[in-house]
């Protein structure tokens, strides 16, 4: 039986000024480089990553109350107009996670398996989309000695697929990413991961990302440069964004908050009941668990998070990509002991950042399998701020992961009607990823190749159901 723990615990990520450990340790050459493999000339992804902080004007070294950006409204267009058309081609950014030639920064990702930790990826594609999206935006107004006055923040994160392939940690890692879609506020950009492997590529990962472009102080929302689309190959991923766009605005109004369930779900609310009732009582409150199954009360973990000055992003809130982290580590805790088998992290679905973080606030993250079905798992985390002057709590972030084990799992079922609404949306997004799997969906697609020798290769067979 899972217990419900509640543990806590600080951070163990170095970071400062929104870098994380990957950005701010001293690259130098591994002792033993006939093992390791270098990405072709590419940036890392610390030079990235300080120049994008450098084009906003962050300084170095926590500051309780950042330096006012005031000063630089007056450099954001009050027309359309006013911006160039930009292409995607503009955003493309390509870098390097230096594992071949950094001893230290292996000794930070490497598994107990030997491998690179997945989830410690999640932060450096978080801020590498921030700075694609940077890379778009041109303002004429924006003299050669100005910061930028646009605040980039992570919206959304619709979909992190994750391949077969397990990334070495004496290899350096390709981070590429461009514009995919952009509104007049936001923009998407798509993120993918590579390590070269017998001459050829192979993708890691790939996550869709939507950000907010907001002024200098973030007050209101900012306008951007339009997308001008170049090749047959654009226009195509351009009107496929308008897609996702539709799609998202619909998936919300189909939120349980907001709507009753449909009515193949209240049959499936209907038809668990029914597993649990026992047959001699007239009574509907008796209730019995049904055999190799277990109650979705007991499929709960929590966790109790200090927020530090290391975990901050350019903006003096908590980095999205480290709420990403403890995220995906707390559901994979809780599937490792749910199954008794090391889980397989197949998909991260619908990450919400609808409120941020504050420094001065005790961050609350719970975890809970939601559905289960043959072989897979379905968890949902809610990240909640405690604010101890008042006394109240905060829905800041939901997450979506859909873990495989390698032997049927248990049954879980809800008991409570929040329990069965909990039920119901991993039912949803357990459906969306096996709808992604079969190749045709608006949110799995793959990026443009501009211009590099070697194309990744990816996995043309990827995860199917093996219910």
């Amino acid at each position: 039986m899972l217990t419900k723990i509640i543990k806590m615990c600080g951070s163990s990520v170095i970071r400062a000024s929104g870098f994380s450990c990957l950005r701010i340790r001293t690259e130098k050459m591994a002792t033993n480089e006939n093992q390791s493999i270098h990405t072709e000339n590419h940036p890392s992804v610390s030079s990235v990553v300080k120049q994008l902080a450098k084009t906003m004007g962050i300084e170095r070294g926590y500051r309780r109350l950042p330096k006012t950006r005031d000063h630089l409204q007056k450099l954001i267009p009050t027309k359309r107009e006013q911006l160039p058309p930009r292409t995607m081609r503009d955003s493309y950014t390509v870098a390097a996670i230096p594992l071949a030639t950094n001893d230290d920064l292996q000794e930070l990702m490497v598994s107990i398996t030997g491998f690179v930790r997945l989830n410690k990826l999640l932060e450096d594609m978080d801020i590498f989309a921030v700075a694609v999206a940077q890379n778009y935006i041109k303002n004429p107004l924006v003299g050669p000695k100005d910061h930028s006055p646009y605040t980039i923040v992570t919206a959304l994160v619709n979909k992190i697929d994750f391949s077969d392939y397990h990334p070495k940690v004496n290899s350096d890692i390709r981070i590429s990413g461009h514009v995919t879609w952009v509104g007049t506020s936001s923009i998407e950009v798509l993120v993918w991961l590579d390590q070269k492997e017998g001459g050829a590529y192979k993708r890691i990962t790939k996550a869709l990302f939507l950000l907010v472009v907001r002024d200098a102080i973030n007050s209101k929302a900012a306008l951007i440069n339009p997308l001008k689309t170049t090749t047959p190959q654009e226009e195509e991923l351009a009107k496929a964004g308008e897609i996702r766009k539709k799609l998202r605005i619909k998936l919300k109004m189909q939120d349980l908050k907001r709507s009753v369930p449909s009515a193949e779900e209240q049959k499936l609310i209907h038809d668990k009941f029914q597993k649990t009732i026992v047959e001699a009582e007239i009574s509907l409150n008796q209730i019995k668990l049904p055999p190799g199954s277990i109650w979705m009360e007991e499929c709960e973990f929590s966790n109790i998070i200090l927020i530090h000055p290391e975990n901050r992003n350019l903006h003096n809130t908590v980095f999205g990509g480290f709420l990403m982290r403890k995220a995906a580590d707390l559901s994979y805790s809780l599937v490792r002991i749910f199954g008794r088998r090391r889980p397989l992290l197949r998909c991260i679905d619908d990450i919400n950042f609808s409120k941020p973080v504050l420094m001065n606030m005790i961050l609350i993250m719970s975890a809970y399998i939601v559905y289960t079905e043959g072989v897979y798992v379905q968890v949902i985390v809610y990240a909640q701020t405690y604010d101890i002057l008042t006394n109240t709590k905060t829905t800041t972030n939901s997450f979506h992961f859909t873990y495989e084990v390698d032997e049927l799992v248990k049954e879980v079922f809800p008991k409570t009607y929040d329990e069965t609404m909990m039920y119901i949306d991993g039912v949803r997004h357990f459906r969306q990823f096996l709808q992604s799997n079969q190749g045709d969906h608006p949110f799995d697609f793959e990026p443009i190749n501009f211009g590099i020798d070697e194309q990744a290769k990816i996995n043309t067979n990827p995860p199917q159901s093996k219910l």
